[in-house]
């Protein structure tokens, strides 16, 4: 069981984001029969089965093992991964584009890039399941508080050169062999769980956006 899978195919999505599937994918993070989820969760076994069915087919939940109970073979399922992301490939139609606007102090801009990462890492993720090989990244990711709007102000202009200057150092745009990597850096306020004012989601942290 992976820790995350990336949902790259629309049908796979929309299968997953009906609330009992969704519901059974959590259930199944240990391993159950059909049966057992039933019993667990208060519904019909039949229909159970049926929305398992709908997961296995798109690859979201696998057999694990198979018990032969007299006449009847008990298949004891298990979700693929502990937790899902709906890669933007899965609308492809209307999937996000930083390109278009690049503005690194919009927060829609921010999220694009944030989906095209998810997209692109998914990907990679997909070829190097199937080639057997290891995926080689780095992530940074942390928190920090800063007294004042100049305090921040001052960090990401110096985290803006810091930044420009490694890339400097490091850059070969001519190595034969070299190969092409992504760097993505973001900033945000962060987010106090349970305690979001949806009539000001920038609440006493301020905006960036303008």
């Amino acid at each position: 069981m992976f820790d995350v899978a990336v949902i790259e195919d629309a049908a796979a999505a929309e299968a997953s984001l009906d609330p009992m599937r969704a519901r059974l994918l959590a259930e199944l993070r240990q391993p159950a029969s059909a049966a057992t989820v039933a019993a667990r969760i208060g519904l019909p076994r039949q229909k159970v089965n049926y929305h398992l069915k709908m997961l296995e087919k798109y690859g979201l939940v696998t057999l694990v093992q198979e018990h032969r109970r007299g006449n009847v073979t008990e298949r004891v399922m298990g979700a693929t991964a502990r937790s899902y992301v709906i890669s933007p490939a899965a609308l492809p139609g209307v999937a996000p584009d930083p390109g278009l606007a690049p503005n690194r102090l919009s927060a829609r801009w921010m999220l694009a890039v944030a989906a095209r990462l998810v997209n692109d890492v998914g990907a990679l993720i997909t070829g190097a399941d199937a080639a057997n090989k290891r995926l080689a990244t780095f992530a940074l990711d942390g928190e920090l508080t800063f007294a004042t709007a100049a305090d921040r102000a001052a960090f990401v202009a110096e985290l803006s050169a810091c930044t420009a200057q490694l890339v400097e150092k490091y850059h070969s745009a001519e190595a034969d062999s070299g190969r092409q990597h992504r760097l993505v850096v973001a900033l945000h306020p962060s987010v106090k769980k349970h305690a979001i004012d949806l009539h000001n989601p920038a609440g006493t942290a301020g905006r960036i956006e303008e």
